[in-house]
């Protein structure tokens, strides 16, 4: 697809090319203020963990352009959200988390009260407004549509989208597998990007970068390239190990720490002189010491081999626009993104893992922030992030028009595209049902597919 979608509204800078998308896309007023017109508004956005708010009266705030969302524990467990405004005159009535404590959110300014079912509990100086202005439902907070899923709650803007699990398959049903709801945050970080949202997120979703932005990840002797005549069952394993304890201490530990001391572990193992057969068994074996280890410890890890039969022992599950986690052994990484200018993004990472019990962990309230050049980030986010601005700054160069995108390897940056057009275009969430379902999956060495509207 290219230009297909039967529009309601021209998109401009539209994708008419699948593997062609034009530049203006990433630094375009015009193009950005559409997205916040009707891609935001629209969409089903990851607004906290659940960890963030463990207890009854417990809350958060989800920001997204100019709106703020409350996300609040009540009382009986569940999980509900409401626009972040007095009902009186506009002010905000709290920022970032806190605790009700058996209280009620209360309006700052002029003290007008609300409960946690978002019905108004208070108007000082009542019977100084006429009874028009102090109908029920005309002055409790105004709801927002609120479904929880994978240990995160959501929410969604209009009232008109389908529901949160039909909107972010097929990725809930493989992530389920993982067992992400059991994932708990061991810590949780952000960047202030000076980029736009789009080129921040994609330069995570494709793996043609590696090579050349991340060479310590080239392993002579690891999984992609030790079928060779020279075969070194010893080799092999030690360059698998140096791949993970690369990806724990450079990826923000995206290999937990704790998995790659089960590797090690299985250092002095017999392998078949087969590389077929050598790398079957040691992914068979660590599979299989992980979980033990894990399970033994009382946490909720799946059955790894079990994934890897069903054909979804995949690293990343993605979920439009701007979500997604990447288990791997017995942990996870997971990140989101959001918008701030049309050349300005918040990036949030968390290490997840798995505990035996809840009970000794710490409320995660906010992240850490940090600057995108700080030298605190592991070695394999401030590659990325050194590329990024430079690729930012590049974008405005008058002799360059559009990216050229590998059909093959930088496919689900074409069909992440085109499915935003549609969103931009106005058309209805019937007609992008099928087209969601193309990009909530593993992204990596994705090709360009049909989009089916």
């Amino acid at each position: 697809m290219g230009s297909e979608w039967s529009a309601a509204q021209p998109v401009p800078f539209a994708i008419e090319v699948p593997d062609r998308a034009p530049k203006e896309r990433y630094y375009d007023q015009g193009f950005y203020d559409l997205e916040c017109e009707q891609l935001w508004p629209r969409v089903w956005q990851m607004a906290c963990r659940l960890e963030e708010i463990p207890e009854p009266g417990d809350f958060t705030t989800y920001e997204i352009l100019d709106q703020s969302v409350i996300v609040l524990r009540a009382s009986d467990g569940e999980v509900r959200a409401f626009q972040n405004v007095c009902r009186h005159r506009g002010v905000r009535l709290v920022t970032g988390a806190g605790t009700l404590g058996g209280s009620d959110f209360t309006c700052p300014f002029h003290g007008w009260c609300y409960g946690e079912d978002g019905g108004n509990t208070r108007i000082p100086m009542r019977k100084s407004f006429r009874l028009e202005n102090l109908d029920a439902a005309d002055v409790a907070l105004t709801p927002v549509r609120c479904e929880t899923w994978g240990g995160c709650a959501w929410i969604n803007l209009d009232d008109d989208a389908p529901p949160l699990r039909e909107s972010i398959e097929p990725a809930a049903t493989i992530l389920d597998a993982w067992h992400v709801e059991t994932l708990r945050t061991e810590w949780w970080y952000a960047c202030h990007l000076p980029v736009n949202w789009k080129l921040a997120q994609q330069a995570f979703q494709e793996q043609y970068h590696v090579v050349v932005t991340h060479p310590q990840l080239v392993i002579p002797g690891m999984r992609y390239g030790a079928r060779g005549a020279e075969f070194d069952p010893a080799v092999f394993i030690e360059a698998e190990i140096k791949y993970l304890r690369t990806m724990s201490d450079g990826m923000a530990g995206m290999v937990h720490a704790s998995d790659v001391l089960v590797a090690e572990g299985l250092r002095d193992v017999d392998l078949p002189d087969d590389p077929e057969l050598a790398m079957a068994a040691w992914y068979e074996m660590l599979n299989e010491a992980v979980v033990e280890r894990r399970r033994a410890e009382g946490s909720d890890v799946p059955d790894l081999l079990d994934l890897e039969a069903k054909g979804i022992a995949e690293p990343m599950g993605y979920v439009f626009p701007h979500w997604f986690v990447l288990p791997m052994y017995s942990s996870a990484s997971s990140y989101r993104f959001r918008p701030l200018g049309p050349e300005e993004t918040l990036m949030e990472i968390w290490s997840l893992t798995r505990y035996p019990s809840d009970a000794d962990r710490p409320r995660p309230v906010a992240p850490e922030v940090w600057a995108h050049d700080d030298p605190r980030w592991p070695p394999i986010p401030a590659q990325d992030f050194s590329n990024l601005p430079r690729q930012q700054q590049g974008l405005h160069a008058n002799g360059f028009e559009y990216m050229r995108l590998s059909e093959k390897a930088e496919g689900h940056l074409s069909n992440f595209e085109r499915v935003l057009d549609g969103y931009l275009a106005g058309l209805p969430h019937e007609r992008l049902a099928s087209a969601l379902r193309e990009v909530n999956v593993n992204p990596l060495e994705r090709p360009v597919v049909d989009i089916e509207v």
